[in-house]
């Protein structure tokens, strides 16, 4: 029986702290934990059996900082690999001599914060950090890997691809010491939810904070992914009494609270800094004998976003991803109170086959028709589902929140979360930019809106459903930049991103490229030229937007008809050679002429891959 499925019928148990146990048994809080393996494998080895022989059904590997960030500040990064393979045997060796059948977990834990938030890493070098660790862990024959005590769950995704690259199950365990929330933010639920959709086989938390702590996650938890879940509490927190650091909590009240969190969902319970061998002898005999429980979760989870019963009648345009090409178009907002050309440009994009309209938020700060109640309108009286953009600018945080809920209620299920350009850009003197909250934060909080709770991590009754978009400029010298960011913001929650309007093959193909690995649809901006007065506007004043030479040439002298109509073949031109590589199209509607964004509809749809 393999060991995901020994957890559909067992409750295994975990060991408990390493390092407050070494520092325990004579190790000085100087020497590097990691190192013992090298130069002192007998006292890790000890460590081991003192947990077998108290119950625990899995020991971790002595690895938990074996990692490049870290063994370098001591001068180890010569011996990554032999750390972590010399982790592995004593670990197997241990388990050999109790005789009982337990499995190892080759531990990995976050790398260095100094080195991971100065930025001066790429995604694709925080990945290799972490392949370095987690094949050494495969080779030497672990039978796991368990990635724990991460806050940010960026880098707790990177390193759950480089797991699943190794084929073997992967535990994801993050930290959540501030009120279901990690030290970065990222709510449990939410986590929950983007580990799930990563692919993670079981979904846990650790460190931290105490048993109560951990049993309030682990029921979150519960209802918000459908993976076995598991619980390494702390033992309470330390206090500093004369030179050292003392955790109060009793093995008898440490068992208990296991007990309860296997009541609540939990499948693996074993402890985390301050439990020794005889809280894990009292949690195993607390637990003896039970199973796993029942549970269901109160929202379902898809790959584009958490869905649940509300008003609205749409699919959600995501949901014809990867069959065929998507395309959403984006009409202008009216700036009075008269929608009726939104109605009709809505419309007769239905009707070429758009499978969604965008309405911006006040762009560039000039205040607009309020986009929500818009998108209701066309959704109630054209059929086709809107996604609505709101900006960080124009609200507080409790004015968001509010704002989102009552979307929500209207059957808006598409949000794009994006900064917004500064009041002071605008035409509305007096005004004032708000911010409280960047994209990445608006991401954040749309992502624990469809999981069920508000920014303070209180539960709303049920999820907003959202699918989330976000903005992505690939017109920038650095697109490697771009890339990052768009990786935090997938990270964040994430589900779609549409790109600045681009003109060039080349930066087409490669954004779609380099972002491929995200696997999320990524619509490239088309906005077809109508002058050359338009175009060199647009290259010269627009920020973000840059048009190639050749393309200019093409437009010199193109005014009226005539630019429309060039204009429209540069836009069919690149839509033909970039049809292949790319997940489909945001159309940007130039001068609410929607009948060249209909024709650029209809063209789409006439391409055959």
């Amino acid at each position: 029986m393999t060991f995901i499925e020994t957890l559909q019928n067992e409750i295994l148990v975990g060991d408990g702290a390493v390092g407050t146990m070494l520092y325990n048994k004579g190790v000085s809080f100087d020497t590097n934990f990691e190192h013992l393996n090298l130069i002192n494998p007998a006292i890790v080895k000890g460590l081991h059996l003192d947990y077998l022989t108290a119950g625990s059904d899995i020991i971790e590997t002595n690895t938990f900082g074996a990692n490049r960030t870290r063994l370098t500040s001591v001068g180890l990064e010569s011996k990554i690999k032999d750390i972590n393979i010399e982790g592995v045997r004593i670990a197997k060796n241990a388990i050999a001599e109790s005789g009982k059948r337990a499995y190892v977990a080759g531990s990995v834990g976050p790398l260095a914060k100094v080195t991971v938030d100065s930025e001066n890493l790429t995604e694709s070098e925080i990945t290799d950090l972490f392949r370095e660790q987690i094949f050494a862990l495969a080779e030497g024959g672990a039978d796991l890997i368990m990635l724990e005590t991460f806050s940010d769950l960026g880098q707790i995704l990177s390193a759950l691809r480089v797991a699943k690259e190794t084929g073997l199950p992967v535990i994801t365990s993050m930290a959540y010491p501030d009120g279901g929330k990690t030290g970065s933010g990222v709510g449990v639920a939410h986590a929950a939810r983007e580990l799930q959709l990563a692919g993670t086989d079981v979904i846990g938390a650790n460190c931290g904070a105490g048993p109560r702590e951990i049993l309030q996650t682990v029921k979150i938890m519960a209802t918000s992914t459908d993976r076995p879940i598991s619980a390494f509490a702390n033992s309470g927190f330390p206090e500093y009494i004369d030179g050292r650091y003392i955790y109060r909590t009793t093995p008898e009240y440490f068992a208990e609270m296991g007990f309860e969190a296997v009541k609540a969902g939990a499948v693996i319970v074993g402890g985390c800094c301050g439990t020794t061998p005889e809280h894990i002898k009292k949690l195993a005999e607390r637990i003896k004998g039970e199973k796993p429980v029942s549970r269901k979760t109160s929202v379902y989870l898809t790959e584009s976003s958490v869905i649940t019963e509300q008003k609205g009648e749409f699919d959600g345009f995501l949901a014809a991803w990867k069959k065929e090409k998507l395309i959403t178009v984006e009409l202008e907002t009216p700036k009075g109170l008269d929608p009726s050309k939104a109605i009709t440009g809505a419309a007769i994009l239905k009707e070429a086959g758009a499978d969604a309209i965008n309405f911006a938020e006040n762009p560039l700060a000039r205040v607009r028709m309020g986009n929500i109640a818009l998108a209701n309108l066309i959704q109630e009286e054209v059929g086709i589902e809107v996604i609505v953009h709101i900006t960080c600018r124009d609200r507080n945080l409790l004015g968001l929140q509010s704002d989102l809920m009552g979307a929500s209620l209207l059957g808006i299920r598409s949000i794009l979360a994006v900064t917004g350009d500064p009041a002071r850009l605008g035409n509305q003197i007096g005004s004032s930019s708000v911010y409280d909250l960047n994209s990445f934060g608006l991401i954040k909080l749309l992502a624990d809106l469809n999981s069920g709770l508000n920014s303070l991590g209180q539960p709303l009754g049920k999820g907003t459903g959202f699918k989330i978009g976000c903005a992505f400029n690939p017109n920038t010298p650095d697109i490697d930049a771009q890339i990052d960011r768009l990786s935090k913001k997938v990270a964040a929650g994430a589900n779609f991103t549409q790109t600045q309007p681009v003109y060039s093959y080349k930066t087409a193909i490669e954004t779609a490229e380099k972002s491929e690995h995200f696997n999320i649809p990524v619509l490239i901006g088309i906005m077809p030229l109508v002058s050359e007065r338009n175009c060199e506007y647009l290259h010269n004043e627009v920020p973000g937007i840059t048009i190639p030479d050749e393309i200019r040439k093409r437009m010199q002298g193109k005014e009226k008809e005539d630019g429309r109509r060039e204009g429209l073949q540069i836009a069919k031109e690149l839509i033909e050679k970039i049809y292949n590589k790319v997940d489909g199209f945001y159309i940007i509607t130039p001068f609410d002429r929607h009948e060249l964004s209909a024709e650029l509809v209809q063209y789409i749809k006439s391409l055959k891959p």
